[in-house]
């Protein structure tokens, strides 16, 4: 498979390629996203995107608008399938299978990735509900085995010492720092394998943010997190590897550090320090 870091930056020769940056090798890697390209009808939104995505660290994927980071988060749980008209070439691969395998059950997959949104959205039902509304659809009824998880996911999302006391009263109650920490409960009691984040900060203010920050560093040490986020200063604090992407197009994905200080595109380099956007 070809490693998307060594691949030239549009406006490049083929005769002087860019060094290589050092993404994670194929074995290391729980997601690989093989030349993979999204169409929405007749708009390419992904362009042949290659990338191995590492088990329990964080991938931060960055660039402006529109550029189809979303849309390959999106992907990663199958979400995309909701829109009419959609469809793709090339393949992504969780633990070595397709996630687009006709016999996969989708609402399995989304069992194993969890997803918070850009926007909290908590639904008008107590805490307690909250966290245990998948498990109460699955049938999981034994009040035993839900206290569990409510605290081990409460805790998990760094917010049991903060509502331990009211978790029957309304989760629209709560702060907006505080329903997007339900949100990430939420999406933990399933203990899935990956967690995706779109954007889950750029509502919230700075102290908010910067519990969320630290929760994203704890939470990776059971968890792969994938986030997208337009902050880079975030981006170089939370993640451990860094996707950089351009008007569909993975430019290049280096670990976060190198990325940052020592880009192998001039593109990379221009976003970051501001004369690209």
């Amino acid at each position: 498979m070809t490693d998307p870091a060594s691949m030239p930056a549009p406006g490049t020769s083929q005769d002087s390629p860019a060094p290589a940056a050092q993404a994670p090798p194929v074995d290391a890697s729980l997601i690989r996203v093989e030349r993979f390209s999204f169409y929405y009808g007749d708009r390419q939104a992904l362009h042949e995107v290659e990338m191995n995505v590492p088990e329990k660290k964080v991938t931060a994927l960055i660039g402006p608008s529109g550029c189809g980071k979303s849309t390959l988060l999106r992907n990663f749980n199958r979400m995309n399938d909701l829109i009419d008209g959609v469809h793709h070439k090339g393949d992504i691969k969780l633990r070595g299978r397709s996630l687009f395998d006709p016999d996969l059950e989708v609402i399995a997959l989304r069992k194993r990735i969890g997803m918070v949104f850009q926007k909290s959205n908590p639904f008008p039902k107590s805490i307690y509900e909250n966290v245990v509304y998948a498990l109460r659809v699955a049938g999981v009824s034994d009040r035993r085995a839900l206290d569990e998880v409510v605290e081990r996911s409460l805790k998990g999302a760094a917010l049991w010492e903060e509502v331990k006391d009211r978790l029957h009263s309304s989760a629209l109650g709560l702060s907006g720092g505080q329903m997007q920490r339900l949100c990430i409960a939420r999406a933990i009691a399933n203990q899935p394998e990956i967690l995706l984040m779109d954007e889950p900060c750029s509502a919230l203010d700075p102290i908010a943010t910067a519990k969320i920050e630290e929760l994203i560093y704890e939470l990776k040490r059971e968890y792969t997190i994938i986030i997208v986020t337009h902050n880079m200063q975030q981006a170089g604090r939370c993640s451990d590897f860094t996707a950089f992407f351009y008007l569909g197009k993975l430019i290049e994905f280096d670990k976060t550090e190198k990325l940052f200080t020592n880009p192998s595109h001039k593109q990379t380099e221009e976003y970051i320090t501001g004369r690209l956007g």
